[in-house]
């Protein structure tokens, strides 16, 4: 059961890949679009998606500490959305609060330089949200 996740940025998004008993993620990549262009960046994962097939679709969910939805959770809302008019695959929402400082803290961790951490911190928040779902599907 193969599943993509995916951290969707204002500009970026970081797409990760399940191998092929859904247990580990590992990163694919980092797609760049124009700010705000979420047309743009919904043509771009389809591509990858009709190219690694997976059977689900593992969507970041950001929220604030509280628990409340704001704007950038508002926007992978419809993203989500979009994504659901155009697959015919499962789109899940997954709190992916601390996912990013939790990759950078790996990433620095790695004596990664700076400039080459802000190429993956994507690809890495992606990992963090889709091994997060992977385990919780494991432990039930």
């Amino acid at each position: 059961m193969r599943v993509i996740g995916l951290d969707l940025g204002s500009k970026t998004v970081g797409i990760a890949i399940s191998d092929a008993l859904g247990m580990l993620a590992r990163p694919v990549k980092t797609i760049r679009f124009d700010e705000n262009d979420y047309e743009a960046a919904l043509d771009l994962v389809l591509n990858e998606i009709n190219e690694n097939k997976p059977e689900t679709i593992v969507l970041g969910l950001p929220k604030h500490m509280n628990g409340d939805i704001g704007q950038r959770g508002e926007i992978s809302l419809m993203f989500k959305d979009m994504l659901s008019e155009v697959v015919n695959m499962p789109v899940v929402m997954w709190d992916e609060r601390l996912t990013t400082k939790s990759a950078e803290k790996m990433l620095i961790s790695v004596d990664m330089r700076r400039n080459k951490r802000k190429k993956v911190i994507d690809q890495a928040a992606a990992v963090n949200i889709l091994q997060g779902y992977l385990d919780s599907k494991r432990n039930k």
